[in-house]
């Protein structure tokens, strides 16, 4: 991706991750929500509500589509262990990417583990929606843990760049 300058975005944790103006790291941006979590500016209040709005309606429309998942389960006549395993299935996955999600947004997940839990977390992708509707509540999803590291990155950039009082060359050595 790239800004309105045509300069790419780099995400502030990586390496060479400055800007071609100010020398300094480039703030990683969110879905939904690009680089305005950074100053609470560019309708950042707006795009909050939407993302709340929106994780909800959509949560709302997977369960009537998961009642009619349930009405087909019970005019099958699979018998009763069968709806209750279908049940605890969904609501167990639910409440695991519900739980995973929100980790997410306050620690950087393995992307090995990320990929073992794919399964569960596609079953149980209405936990993910209500947990993207509540932190949204709240901040931008991930806003905290990215703030963090950009700011590590701005400290560390300004500790890099800080200017040295004198001329090194003209020190005294000690013989």
């Amino acid at each position: 991706m790239s800004d309105e300058t045509g300069t790419p975005d780099i995400p502030a944790g990586s390496s060479g991750g400055t800007s071609a103006e100010g020398g300094g790291p480039r703030p990683e941006p969110l879905r939904f929500f690009g680089t305005s979590w950074v100053n609470h500016d560019d309708g950042y209040a707006a795009r909050r509500a939407g993302v709340a709005v929106g994780s909800l309606a959509v949560a709302v429309a997977s369960c009537l589509v998961l009642r009619f998942a349930y009405d087909g389960i019970r005019i099958a006549d699979t018998g009763s262990f069968v709806t209750v395993l279908v049940i605890a299935m969904f609501a167990i996955c639910s409440a695991l990417a519900f739980r995973n999600t929100w980790e997410g947004f306050g620690k950087r997940h393995d992307p090995q583990r990320q990929a073992s839990l794919r399964g569960l977390l596609a079953i149980g992708f209405v936990g993910s929606l209500l947990a993207y509707f509540f932190r949204s509540l709240t901040e931008a999803p991930g806003e905290k843990l990215h703030r963090e590291e950009y700011d590590t990155a701005r400290e560390a950039h300004e500790r890099r760049t800080a200017r040295r009082t004198g001329n090194p060359s003209k020190k005294k050595r000690r013989k």
